[in-house]
């Protein structure tokens, strides 16, 4: 009897390839998880201030998330954004993930900051290399801080230029990597929120940074089509590598999961950065939800600013002309009332 014609062996040889399968990839996976660098978050970011003109923070707080990984927070006094950049180090290069909101260097130092965090082989600092998310102006204000200086390269932010600058070819589909020497960074499309936003994926630490395309706050879409897509290629890029935390730009949120006031520069008990591969794979749910203007599923909260202040803008013009209508009216109503009283006095 040979094995490939026999029924009776059939399942019993099916069985056994999808255990080996399964075997195999657990120890790969369990192999991948052995090399993962591990970090702490055990941090308190600074809350701001209620009076930010009595308050003299610095203007970026540093943490150091493993010895060659540095999250660095832009203080909520001089940018309400309160932005968080991520600088990741390798053997022969570094990366900082966006500049933040602020162009002024004596206001916001990241260059200098930055710079300072780099280590130096042979006298010379080790080159760097300026990526963004996306191309919104709180993420990129900080770049002519970098585009003078030596040894560092700044990446464009349009879409054209990261289709060329990446190699992606069929965007948003692909992954592209950097490497830092000894650490693999990888690159992952993600429109949505913005035409040409980025999440990026340390094989190093297993973080996924995500930039403002998820993170605990509003999650503002312009392009829900694109967004649910880009949810879907992240999950599912997601569930073949280990994630240890899900990192985005910026805390909108509190502990509670309420919203801060837009353009606070208080925020006090404040939710934490890191958010987990579970919370993500909420984001298709809460897509298919998504009314088009703001909707809130479980602690996730989308919106379409746009949309909403075309909505604000209608709607306060239809009150306008109400009350010109109704002043228009009480006007006629007086005229005739004059006239009327006129004639028969």
């Amino acid at each position: 009897m040979q094995w490939h014609s026999s029924p009776h062996f059939m399942p019993s040889r099916f069985r056994l390839t999808r255990l080996f399968a399964l075997l195999f990839a657990i120890s790969v996976a369990s192999e991948v998880s052995a090399q993962i660098v591990p970090g702490t978050t055990d941090v308190h970011w600074n809350d701001g201030a209620e009076d930010c003109k009595a308050s003299t923070p610095p203007p970026i707080q540093i943490h150091r998330y493993e010895p060659q990984t540095f999250i660095l927070r832009q203080n909520l006094c001089v940018s309400f954004e309160g932005n968080f950049l991520f600088l990741l180090v390798g053997s022969q290069k570094a990366l900082l993930i966006d500049t933040g909101a602020v162009a002024d260097p004596a206001r916001m130092p990241v260059a200098k900051t930055v710079l300072d965090l780099l280590p130096v082989h042979e006298g010379l600092r080790i080159p760097l290399l300026v990526l963004h998310t996306h191309g919104h102006t709180d993420h990129r204000d900080g770049d002519p801080q970098f585009t003078s200086l030596p040894n560092v390269q700044v990446a464009p932010f349009d879409l054209n230029g990261v289709q060329a600058f990446f190699g992606f070819n069929a965007w948003p589909a692909g992954v592209a990597h950097i490497d830092l020497g000894d650490r693999v960074v990888d690159v992952i499309p993600a429109p949505g929120h913005h035409p040409a936003h980025l999440v990026f994926y340390d094989n190093r630490t297993a973080l996924l940074f995500t930039g403002d395309f998820f993170l605990p706050g509003r999650l503002l879409i312009e392009d829900t089509a694109a967004d649910k897509q880009s949810a879907a290629r992240v999950i599912e890029f997601v569930k073949t590598h280990p994630v240890r935390h899900v990192l985005g730009t910026h805390i909108e949120v509190n502990a509670n999961g309420d919203t801060f006031a837009w353009g606070s520069h208080y925020h006090p008990q404040e939710h934490s950065l890191e958010l987990t591969q579970e919370d993500l794979f909420q984001l298709p749910s809460a897509l298919n939800e998504f009314n088009g203007f703001y909707t809130r599923h479980g602690r996730l909260i989308l919106m379409n600013s746009i949309r909403i202040l075309e909505a604000e803008a209608i709607a306060a013009l239809a009150l306008l002309v109400l009350i010109i209508w109704g002043v228009c009216r009480f006007v006629r109503q007086r005229r005739k009332k004059t006239m009327a009283i006129s004639v028969n006095g």
